[in-house]
């Protein structure tokens, strides 16, 4: 739970990941969904740390853009920076770096959720103490690989809300 002083800086998480084999093609290149699927496992991770674990997958992705800028391989490790840049009324905008295995940038771009209540036909504001959770949580320890695989139960897969 974030502590009630607000933080200089906003809400962001690190979460680390391997390429998996359907992740990239031969030459390297990793598929849009992919990114998407690191950044929303990054989105989910931020959002439980911050008690927030009710608005992943009930908020809608309304815009996602991202810039690819170095290929990565299956077996490395990937770490997806996501941080909160800016809270609106009703919405929510990310920006992210994926980081490939020698630390240098292999994509970045942003991402904007909406909050909309059951059922609005539109978007709604954040509830208060919704708002006060995003701007007052500062950065988030991160999620990664050693700490998520020795969380794995035998034949299982680590769970970002595990941590």
């Amino acid at each position: 739970m974030p502590s009630s002083a607000p933080s200089p800086l906003p809400p962001s998480v690190v979460v680390e990941r391997r390429v998996e084999w359907t992740d990239t093609d031969a030459a390297g290149h990793y598929h849009h969904s992919t990114v998407v699927r690191w950044v929303e496992a990054a989105e989910a991770v931020l959002l439980h740390r911050l008690g927030l674990s009710h608005l992943f997958g009930s908020t809608p992705r309304v815009h996602f853009e991202a810039d690819y800028r170095a290929r990565l391989w299956f077996g490395d490790a990937v770490r997806t920076e996501l941080k909160v840049t800016k809270v609106g009324s009703a919405s929510l905008h990310y920006a992210f770096t994926v980081r490939g295995e020698q630390g240098g940038e292999a994509a970045t771009g942003r991402m904007v959720i909406a909050h909309s209540a059951a059922h609005a036909t539109g978007s709604t504001p954040w509830p208060a103490d919704v708002r006060e959770r995003l701007d007052t949580a500062g950065p988030q320890e991160p999620e990664l690989l050693t700490r998520a695989e020795s969380a794995q139960s035998p034949g299982g897969t680590a769970c970002a809300s595990q941590s």
